[in-house]
């Protein structure tokens, strides 16, 4: 099968086509068809292994020395089951379906195998593959920060980074949630923002958000803490509001969300917001335009 390998940890250039083995499912697992995926911050971080000095021994003991021990990156995937394992009850073949393997990895290929209790279900009927695969990351992290925020009807939530992938679904949630939503992104981003039901959009480039009396009763940093401090958004918050950053923890990921995010996307409820497609063969393309930092939701690329 077709696979982009990352052959060491580095730049773009890494990443390279090549033929390899088709995997093989155990009893627990089904075989995957990927007809998409998409590039994530996180595989470009793992790709150049951009972590802080104090990350560096355990985070090369967890992925690999002197590249990732898993080859084939990806997270996220949307694709039909081929075949599945004896043991496996809840799928069968040509189950058209969609999913995220955060430490696994392995959905650069055209197959990949994965146990059944994973994080895995049938994708909505009304999305293409391509437009599945922009559901699962911005999704599944916005789902659980929001509900550490105990979001409820008639809060003020107020969201940095609206316009990327965690962004674009948070605003979403938070509004399906019953709050009052204000997004923050740049002057190129305002209308998309606006259009996912954002009750207010901030341009961070015209405006200092530290001098706005507005008081939020939670802020989530949906950019994370490389590219700003929470220190900036502790005068901005309610009388008991929180702040959460996207690099709050490693959070884990049930199955049961991944059923919700796929129930309000057949709703019509939640939009994937996807900036470019690209062919797998172009995959170091799309890792260097991940790279810049201002793809507007998700860039996906089409398997086959």
């Amino acid at each position: 099968m077709k696979a982009i390998v990352c052959t060491k940890y580095g730049s773009p250039e890494v990443l390279q086509l090549k033929e390899v083995a088709k995997p093989a499912t155990k009893d627990n697992e089904v075989l995957i068809r990927i007809f998409a995926t998409a590039v994530t911050a996180s595989d470009c971080i793992v790709r150049g292994f951009n972590l802080p000095a104090s990350m560096w021994l355990p985070g090369r003991l967890a992925l690999g020395f002197t590249k990732p021990r898993n080859p084939i990156l990806g997270m996220v995937f949307a694709g039909e089951i081929e075949s599945a394992g004896k043991d496996v009850k809840s799928f069968r073949k040509s189950d058209q379906v969609f999913g995220f393997d955060r430490f696994g990895f392995g959905s650069y290929a055209e197959y990949k195998c994965i146990p059944e209790n994973r994080v895995l279900t049938k994708k909505p009927t009304n999305l293409t593959y391509e437009e599945a695969a922009a559901i699962p990351l911005g999704g599944l992290l916005g789902l659980h920060y929001l509900r550490r925020g105990n979001i409820h009807s008639g809060q003020k939530v107020l969201i940095y980074g609206a316009s990327g992938a965690n962004g674009t679904s948070a605003i979403q949630l938070a509004k399906h949630f019953g709050a009052e939503v204000t997004g923050v992104c740049s002057t190129a981003n305002l209308e998309l923002v606006k259009s996912l039901g954002a009750d207010t959009v901030i341009d961070y480039t015209k405006e200092d958000l530290t001098s706005r009396d507005e008081r939020y009763d939670f802020i989530f940093d949906a950019v994370g803490k490389r590219k700003s401090s929470g220190q900036q958004f502790e005068k901005m918050l309610a009388p008991n509001g929180k702040y959460i950053s996207v690099d709050n923890g490693s959070p884990k990921i049930p199955v049961e969300d991944l059923i919700l995010l796929k129930e309000l996307a057949q709703a019509g409820k939640l939009m994937p917001v996807i900036d470019r497609v690209y062919p797998l063969e172009q995959m170091a393309d799309a890792h260097r335009y991940v790279d810049q930092g201002h793809k507007k939701g998700n860039v996906v690329i089409s398997v086959g």
